[in-house]
Protein backbone atom coordinates (compact mmCIF):
# COMPACT_ATOMS: atom_id res chain seq x y z
CA UNK A 1 0.00 0.00 0.00
CA UNK A 2 1.21 3.49 -0.84
CA UNK A 3 0.01 6.63 0.90
CA UNK A 4 0.34 9.90 -0.94
CA UNK A 5 1.89 12.86 0.95
CA UNK A 6 1.12 16.40 -0.11
CA UNK A 7 2.14 19.67 1.57
CA UNK A 8 0.28 22.92 0.90
CA UNK A 9 0.21 26.34 2.54
CA UNK A 10 -2.70 27.83 4.46
CA UNK A 11 -3.35 31.23 6.02
CA UNK A 12 -4.04 29.98 9.56
CA UNK A 13 -4.52 26.75 11.48
CA UNK A 14 -7.82 27.60 13.18
CA UNK A 15 -9.82 27.89 9.94
CA UNK A 16 -7.84 24.98 8.48
CA UNK A 17 -8.91 22.71 11.33
CA UNK A 18 -12.53 23.81 10.88
CA UNK A 19 -12.46 23.13 7.15
CA UNK A 20 -10.58 19.83 6.98
CA UNK A 21 -11.56 18.46 10.38
CA UNK A 22 -15.11 19.65 11.04
CA UNK A 23 -16.40 20.15 7.49
CA UNK A 24 -14.63 17.42 5.50
CA UNK A 25 -14.36 15.01 8.43
CA UNK A 26 -10.61 14.38 8.09
CA UNK A 27 -8.86 13.15 11.23
CA UNK A 28 -6.08 15.36 12.54
CA UNK A 29 -2.62 13.90 12.99
CA UNK A 30 0.53 15.55 14.27
CA UNK A 31 0.80 19.31 14.45
CA UNK A 32 2.84 22.21 15.71
CA UNK A 33 2.19 25.94 15.98
CA UNK A 34 2.90 26.32 12.24
CA UNK A 35 1.52 23.17 10.60
CA UNK A 36 -1.03 20.38 10.92
CA UNK A 37 -1.37 16.95 9.28
CA UNK A 38 -4.68 15.43 8.27
CA UNK A 39 -5.73 11.99 7.11
CA UNK A 40 -7.10 13.25 3.79
CA UNK A 41 -9.18 10.22 2.78
CA UNK A 42 -6.31 7.82 3.45
CA UNK A 43 -3.51 10.17 2.38
CA UNK A 44 -1.26 12.48 4.39
CA UNK A 45 -2.00 16.15 3.86
CA UNK A 46 0.41 18.53 5.62
CA UNK A 47 -0.82 22.09 5.82
CA UNK A 48 1.74 24.75 6.74
CA UNK A 49 1.07 28.39 7.54
CA UNK A 50 2.56 30.51 4.79
CA UNK A 51 1.86 32.38 1.58
CA UNK A 52 -0.91 30.59 -0.32
CA UNK A 53 -0.45 30.02 -4.05
CA UNK A 54 -3.56 31.45 -5.67
CA UNK A 55 -5.37 29.41 -8.30
CA UNK A 56 -6.34 30.76 -11.67
CA UNK A 57 -8.54 29.41 -14.41
CA UNK A 58 -6.41 27.33 -16.69
CA UNK A 59 -6.64 27.71 -20.44
CA UNK A 60 -6.72 23.94 -20.65
CA UNK A 61 -10.09 22.36 -20.09
CA UNK A 62 -11.70 19.05 -19.31
CA UNK A 63 -14.77 18.39 -21.44
CA UNK A 64 -14.95 22.11 -22.21
CA UNK A 65 -14.80 23.21 -18.56
CA UNK A 66 -11.85 25.30 -17.37
CA UNK A 67 -10.43 23.90 -14.15
CA UNK A 68 -8.49 25.83 -11.48
CA UNK A 69 -4.75 25.33 -11.45
CA UNK A 70 -3.03 24.35 -9.29
CA UNK A 71 -5.34 22.04 -7.39
CA UNK A 72 -5.10 18.85 -5.38
CA UNK A 73 -7.64 16.24 -4.45
CA UNK A 74 -8.56 12.66 -3.99
CA UNK A 75 -10.51 9.82 -5.58
CA UNK A 76 -13.36 8.69 -3.32
CA UNK A 77 -15.78 5.83 -3.69
CA UNK A 78 -19.06 6.72 -5.42
CA UNK A 79 -21.28 6.80 -2.30
CA UNK A 80 -18.75 8.73 -0.21
CA UNK A 81 -18.45 11.32 -2.99
CA UNK A 82 -22.20 11.94 -3.09
CA UNK A 83 -22.57 11.92 0.70
CA UNK A 84 -19.84 14.56 0.95
CA UNK A 85 -21.27 16.57 -1.98
CA UNK A 86 -24.65 16.72 -0.21
CA UNK A 87 -22.98 17.72 3.06
CA UNK A 88 -21.02 20.52 1.37
CA UNK A 89 -24.15 21.74 -0.41
CA UNK A 90 -26.10 21.75 2.88
CA UNK A 91 -23.31 23.85 4.45
CA UNK A 92 -23.52 26.33 1.53
CA UNK A 93 -19.97 25.69 0.34
CA UNK A 94 -19.32 27.73 -2.79
CA UNK A 95 -18.33 25.39 -5.61
CA UNK A 96 -15.93 26.37 -8.36
CA UNK A 97 -17.42 23.47 -10.36
CA UNK A 98 -20.60 21.98 -8.92
CA UNK A 99 -20.84 18.20 -8.47
CA UNK A 100 -21.38 16.68 -11.88
CA UNK A 101 -20.56 13.63 -14.00
CA UNK A 102 -18.10 13.83 -16.88
CA UNK A 103 -17.17 11.28 -19.54
CA UNK A 104 -20.73 9.98 -19.20
CA UNK A 105 -21.11 6.47 -20.61
CA UNK A 106 -17.43 6.29 -21.57
CA UNK A 107 -14.41 4.65 -19.96
CA UNK A 108 -13.36 6.70 -16.96
CA UNK A 109 -16.87 8.03 -16.23
CA UNK A 110 -16.50 10.09 -13.08
CA UNK A 111 -18.30 12.38 -10.70
CA UNK A 112 -16.27 15.47 -9.83
CA UNK A 113 -16.51 18.70 -7.87
CA UNK A 114 -14.16 21.61 -7.24
CA UNK A 115 -14.18 24.00 -4.29
CA UNK A 116 -11.71 26.00 -2.21
CA UNK A 117 -10.64 25.57 1.39
CA UNK A 118 -10.82 28.62 3.68
CA UNK A 119 -7.30 29.65 2.57
CA UNK A 120 -8.18 29.61 -1.13
CA UNK A 121 -6.55 26.28 -2.09
CA UNK A 122 -8.49 24.61 -4.91
CA UNK A 123 -9.57 21.04 -4.24
CA UNK A 124 -11.01 18.46 -6.61
CA UNK A 125 -12.79 15.42 -5.25
CA UNK A 126 -13.90 12.77 -7.69
CA UNK A 127 -15.29 9.26 -7.86
CA UNK A 128 -15.22 6.79 -10.72
CA UNK A 129 -18.29 4.84 -11.69
CA UNK A 130 -15.92 1.89 -12.16
CA UNK A 131 -12.80 2.28 -10.01
CA UNK A 132 -10.80 -0.01 -12.33
CA UNK A 133 -11.04 2.76 -14.97
CA UNK A 134 -9.04 5.38 -13.02
CA UNK A 135 -6.24 5.20 -15.61
CA UNK A 136 -8.42 4.48 -18.67
CA UNK A 137 -7.64 6.17 -21.95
Amino acid sequence: MSVFHLAYTVTDLESTRRFYGSLLGCLEGRSSETWVDFNFFGNQLSLHVGEVIKSSNSSSSVEGVSVPMPHFGCVLDWDTFYDLAHKLQSKSVKFIITPNVRFLGRPGEQATMFFEDYSGNSIELKAYKNLTEVFSK
